[in-house]
């Protein structure tokens, strides 16, 4: 089949994918003050964070059965649309309780996209594009981070954390209209392709290589999930350096994330090794956060190593996806995906009340240390899979 606009899916749906790591962190760098307002504890805003994930793991594999049924763009539209009107509730939050319903509304609004952008990026990308493919998708997802405590915490100083999120939602509307606006790009000519022969929807979930890239994803978003949500406050505290600066230094580490998928999408496209390539730079990753945990460097220095830390794990981005879709059955896309990729919601949810409780008190290096620890237990479970050794050149 002729394939036609790659360029244009790819930008759309690397787009979306950007604006959920955008609301995934939009309200984080916003706890001083919803904190200072509501009067609520660091450990029940960890709760919001553990509960917009928890609604997006149950709902994602939910999600990937959806899309292998109907296609990836209506499901597409819908998340976006969730994930604003959630933005929305929780930005005219009057109580802990409405900022909480808020949140669980984003959630499932974020459900979506990895069985949604995959299937439609599988479906309509030729094979020899789709390492830089999922290389953008990656940079998008990493931009939408970096993007994010600079938006809220900048609009949050100026005027008010309820007037960030409400613009926050306005951003979200503007994404929905250009999806809506290119519907046609999204269609996918096989969205209602074939069912792998001799297993049942469920029974592909539970193969071995599907079962441990779900483990790795759930272990590495455990730790990724601190450094999101409670870096910049645990920085500010065991460095005494300004909210400012750790803002910064949270920002670098995304943008560095951003740089490594970029070089990570060659890397995947010329070697055979993709577990190696995720393993390396996981333990990289592992050792830069380990010296800020450590205190062995000045604060001055948190941005730069924060990015060194962010590079290396970025750049196993798109080997990582070669992995998954080398474990995924013709037909499956939007189930594998959706289970998988659930992982980063599953240990995402799990860990943010237990960073919220070394913050409650006063273990801010615990922090980083549960960063590191977990990101060198991601880096053993990738190396359980040999299988993918020989998964596309």
């Amino acid at each position: 089949m002729k394939r036609t606009g790659d360029a244009a899916v790819i930008g759309l749906v690397a787009l979306a994918h950007g604006l959920s790591h955008f609301f995934q962190l939009i309200i984080a760098p916003l706890f001083p003050l919803i904190k200072e307002e509501l009067g609520v504890s660091y450990a029940a805003l960890g709760f919001v964070v553990a509960l917009f994930y928890t609604i997006s793991a149950l709902f994602q594999p939910v999600a990937g059965f959806v899309v292998d049924r109907f296609g990836g763009r209506a499901v597409l539209l819908g998340g976006v649309a969730c994930l604003a009107l959630g933005t929305l509730l929780a930005g005219s939050a009057p109580s802990y309780g409405v900022l909480v319903a808020g949140a669980a509304l984003a959630g499932l609004g974020n459900s979506v996209f990895h069985p949604a952008d995959f299937s439609i990026l599988n479906s309509r990308i030729g094979s020899e594009r789709l390492g830089y493919a999922y290389s953008a998708h990656g940079i998008a997802g990493s931009l939408g981070y970096a993007s994010a405590p600079v938006f809220s915490g900048s609009l949050g100083a100026l005027v008010g954390w309820h007037s960030a999120l409400y613009a926050a939602a306005g951003v979200g509307l503007c994404m929905f209209i250009l999806l809506l606006v290119n519907w046609r790009r999204l269609h996918m000519p096989d969205a209602h392709e074939k069912r792998p022969q001799g297993k049942t929807d469920f029974r592909i979930l539970f193969a071995a290589p599907v079962v441990m890239c779900f483990l790795y994803f759930a272990i590495y978003a455990g730790g990724l999930s601190g450094l999101q949500s409670f870096s910049v406050s645990a920085m500010t505290v065991q460095y005494e350096v300004t909210a400012a600066l750790a803002s910064s230094a949270l920002t670098a580490y995304m943008i560095g994330s951003a740089a490594g998928i970029f070089t990570g999408g060659f890397i995947a496209t010329r070697t055979s090794r993709h577990d190696l390539v995720a393993a390396g730079g996981l333990l990289l990753s592992a050792g830069w956060v380990s010296l800020i945990a450590l205190q062995l460097i000045p604060g001055s220095a948190l941005p730069v190593f924060l990015a060194l830390s962010g590079f290396c794990v970025g750049a196993t981005g798109p080997s990582r996806d070669m992995i998954v879709r080398a474990s995924t059955p013709p037909g499956a896309t939007g189930r594998v995906y959706g289970f998988v990729y659930s992982g980063l919601d599953v240990g995402s949810l799990s860990t943010p009340v237990f960073y919220g409780w070394l913050m409650d008190h006063s273990l801010p290096q615990g922090v980083f240390y549960t960063v590191a620890g977990l990101t060198l237990l991601a880096m053993l479970t990738v190396l359980q899979l040999p299988g993918r050794r020989k998964v596309l050149a």
